[in-house]
């Protein structure tokens, strides 16, 4: 398999998903479901195809990652849609999944089998995979944020409690990646935690996703200042996610992608 097997893979979802996006301005429920269904199972073919050729997890460089994030998010973008027919939503999600997959058609890359010893453990799978939903869950939230803060809203309150029950998802992905992530420490390195670069901004990471919890819970407040804090969080996580990596402190991290 090489690059350009991608590229029939990649265009075949965004023309199904750019498809869906028009047809949902015409609220087309089911036929906007199935087409959008129809992107995300592009992706996960692809997926499914490169997994055997590699014959290992495609989870180690950005490339990959960026793929299970564009399926992830398309996913739930879907099924958010099909429960409570946010229209606007779904637009936003599928538009973002669009931006991921542009990107690796614009930046293709030579796929490698090898892993390296520390990668070849148990944890890895679970721990990169339940990460990815968690940021899928996070970046449909920020995208509630930015309806919120950017956009004009009727009802705030509806906006607010949807982006509570998608964060509340995402933080316990985003938490159980945390302690995969450690357990895997104590088996290739002898350590639960390190204060990596990479560990400590996932720690920040989280520190926000979970004062966003806290302010909720404790205040009750309806208006959109909660948004801002998960506007903030998501920029936390991006840098988590890229950009740590460009730090001279991440130059001997463990946690730094390959390309």
């Amino acid at each position: 398999m090489v690059w350009n097997d991608f590229e029939i893979f990649g265009y075949l979802a965004l023309a199904f998903w750019l498809t869906a996006i028009i047809l949902a301005f015409k609220n087309q429920k089911k036929a906007i479901w199935i087409i959008g269904l129809l992107g995300t199972i592009s992706i996960a073919g692809f997926l499914s195809m490169l997994w055997i050729y590699l014959e290992r997890p495609p989870m180690r460089t950005l490339a990959e990652t960026r793929l299970w994030y564009a399926f992830f998010l398309s996913f739930i973008g879907g099924v958010v849609y099909y429960r409570w027919n946010y229209t606007w939503f779904f637009i936003f999600v599928h538009l973002l999944s669009c931006i991921f997959i542009v990107i690796n058609i614009l930046n293709p890359e030579t796929y490698n089998r090898s892993l390296m010893p520390a990668l070849q453990s148990i944890w890895f799978i679970p721990h990169v995979v339940v990460y990815m939903i968690a940021y899928a869950f996070l970046a449909a939230s920020f995208i509630v944020s930015i309806k919120g803060i950017f956009f004009k809203s009727s009802n705030y309150k509806v906006l607010i409690l949807l982006a509570d029950n998608i964060v509340n998802i995402g933080f316990g992905f985003l938490t159980l990646g945390l302690l995969f992530g450690a357990l895997w420490a104590k088996k290739a390195w002898g350590h639960y935690w390190t204060w990596d670069p990479k560990e400590t901004w996932a720690f920040i990471t989280w520190v926000a996703y979970l004062i966003y919890i806290h302010y909720r819970y404790l205040s009750g407040n309806k208006s959109k200042k909660s948004l801002y804090i998960l506007f903030v969080a998501f920029l936390l996580l991006m840098i988590c996610w890229f950009g740590v990596q460009y730090l001279p402190s991440a130059a001997n991290s463990v946690h730094t992608y390959a390309y």
